[in-house]
């Protein structure tokens, strides 16, 4: 589906429910597995979420996750720890393409029977079920924050429960945290002290229901499309103030970008700022809030401000190379960018090429990061339905705000 964007008024308002949050749902989802006393409410919609529940599900051989990163993971460790349960785990021609062998080799120290269905240290995998010992695990603690959680998740079913010892910095802390703080909200105690992760055995756990608090990644396009229009005011739903998720730092950001934002009675309010004036340069350090960076990217270039990015280094390995993507779209448009294996450098221009076609490379993200700019230059979206992956609504939602949304 090619879709062409344009908002003639450039003044947007509206008032949206967003759905659940997909990094609480797939763990939510995964632990329900494990706790089936857990009920879950304000699930995701998001295409990544539907293939965990299908798979969790699934009495099948085979289970194909298509190009859900996340459940990759965590199903990972899950069928691993499922005795009498053998299945191929596969998904997408890209999902074949990224690693996944740090994690099965730190399943296999705890007995895993796990096996390379092609090539070494990438999906498909060949998982037979068994009874996981608990122990000591050490993970560089630089790598992709799925697998550490992934482990986790399984961790208060392991006999003994698991003791996870993370080398070097960590990246994308804020999503390990979330992980942690969930356990504790279904009543598992964790601990972590210095770079060592403590998670203890738990039987069974007290009926309850938890509800998901709505996407923040969800959240940033609103935010890109609040600085990016000349005024108007957009409301999100069921938002909390202290969240879990680490792409609350939005409010912060998108302040330095003229938003005015806010939580009221579960409510995210976002308007735009009046004589505001924008700076020259934002520099932004995004190792903890890694899936915004192409939304931040976007923006700052549809307003003109320099732009420097690190902190960068896992988009590499996601639905596609997220900084290569962004260089040669942006620079389509006439943008001055330069990526490396870390970072992004955007320079301060506004130079809009009209009448180009954005490449989405079966990336969410890439198709809603670069959607709010079309309130500066009309463009069209290559694949706009890749945005099904984990916000289906996307689109009509931008008609809901006075976009122009035509189907080409």
């Amino acid at each position: 589906m090619q879709l062409h964007l344009d908002h003639p008024s450039r003044k947007t308002n509206g008032e949206l429910n967003i759905t659940g949050s997909k990094s609480e749902t797939n763990r939510l989802l995964l632990l329900q597995a494990l706790y089936p006393q857990l009920t879950i409410n304000n699930c995701s919609n998001a295409d990544d979420s539907e293939a965990m529940q299908q798979a969790l599900k699934s009495s099948g051989s085979v289970i194909d996750i298509h190009h859900a990163g996340t459940a990759m993971r965590f199903l990972t460790a899950y069928f691993s720890n499922t005795p009498g349960k053998e299945i191929s785990l596969t998904g997408s021609e890209r999902m074949h393409e990224r690693p996944i062998g740090l994690l099965v080799d730190a399943l296999k120290q705890l007995g895993a029977s796990i096996n390379y269905e092609n090539k070494t240290g990438f999906p498909p995998l060949r998982i037979k079920g068994v009874a996981l010992q608990g122990g000591k695990v050490s993970l560089p603690a630089n790598i992709s924050s799925q697998y550490i959680t992934a482990l986790l998740l399984i961790a208060p079913k392991l006999n003994g429960g698991l003791v996870l010892h993370l080398e070097g910095e960590i990246t994308s802390l804020p999503y390990i945290k979330m992980t942690l703080a969930l356990l504790e909200r279904i009543g598992i105690t964790t601990e972590f002290n210095d770079q060592t992760i403590r998670v203890p055995y738990c039987a069974h756990l007290p009926e309850q229901t938890q509800i998901v608090e709505s996407d923040w990644s969800s959240a940033s396009y609103w935010f890109s499309t609040m600085a990016l229009a000349v005024a108007g005011e957009i409301r999100l739903t069921n938002y909390r103030k202290n969240s879990l998720q680490g792409d609350a730092i939005l409010l912060d950001i998108y302040q330095q970008m003229g938003v005015e934002s806010y939580i009221e009675e579960g409510v995210l309010v976002m308007k735009k700022k009046t004589d505001f004036e924008m700076p020259q340069k934002l520099e932004l350090n995004l190792i903890e809030a890694p899936d915004i960076a192409q939304t931040i990217a976007v923006t700052c270039y549809g307003l003109g401000i320099a732009a420097k990015l690190t902190g960068l280094h896992t988009l590499k390995i996601k639905e596609t190379d997220r900084l290569l993507a962004l260089e040669k779209e942006l620079g389509k448009l006439g943008a001055d960018i330069q990526v490396d294996a870390n970072s992004l450098t955007l320079g301060k221009t506004q130079n809009f090429k009209t009448g180009q076609i954005i490449d989405t490379y079966h990336d969410h993200r890439m198709a809603m990061a670069f959607a709010p700019l079309a309130l500066r230059v009309p463009l069209t979206i290559n694949d706009a339905g890749v945005v099904s992956k984990s916000y289906p609504s996307f689109w009509n939602d931008m008609k809901m705000t006075g976009f122009q949304v035509i189907e080409k």
